[in-house]
């Protein structure tokens, strides 16, 4: 019993140690004007040591207007938006290592996939791709990467 208190005691202290140690990882906001502002209580971006992790791309540009020309237009808008978010991190798109795609549509699958190939036409990114109701601003496409460098 006793040696078994000592074994919990340690893991106890371990996990304390861990969690406790005032090393907790630094991160960095990242946040370019060749994006749009975020329209919620969210940050362009957050680079966590070599990793950066870019929140929810829509067609919107740096005015907050929307263009819903096409879908390619709304895809080329908002993978531009993560190129530039991607680029202030001081990466570059071949580092996206995974990204999630958000579409109102899927019977556009064909249509993203041709503007989506033209930013990674050399070993893409893991993806999955989800066909959803409703998107902020009435958008067809977002798209969410994660980056390694």
């Amino acid at each position: 019993m006793i040696r078994l208190i000592f074994v919990l005691a340690a893991l106890a202290l371990g996990v304390f140690a861990y969690f406790f140690d005032g090393n907790e990882t630094e991160h960095e906001v990242i946040f370019t004007a060749s994006a749009p502002m975020p329209i919620g209580p969210y940050s362009q971006g957050i680079k966590v040591g070599n990793t950066l992790y870019v929140s929810g791309q829509i067609g919107m540009d740096t005015n907050g207007k929307l263009d819903s020309a096409s879908i390619q237009a709304e895809v080329m808008q908002a993978l531009k938006n993560v190129e530039a978010i991607v680029k202030m991190a001081g990466m570059e798109m071949k580092h996206v290592v995974k990204s999630t795609l958000y579409v109102k549509d899927l019977s556009h699958f064909a249509k993203i996939n041709e503007v989506y190939g033209l930013f990674f036409p050399i070993d893409p990114p893991a993806r999955e791709t989800v066909q959803i109701s409703v998107l902020p601003k009435n958008a067809h496409f977002e798209i969410s990467v994660v980056a390694i460098k």
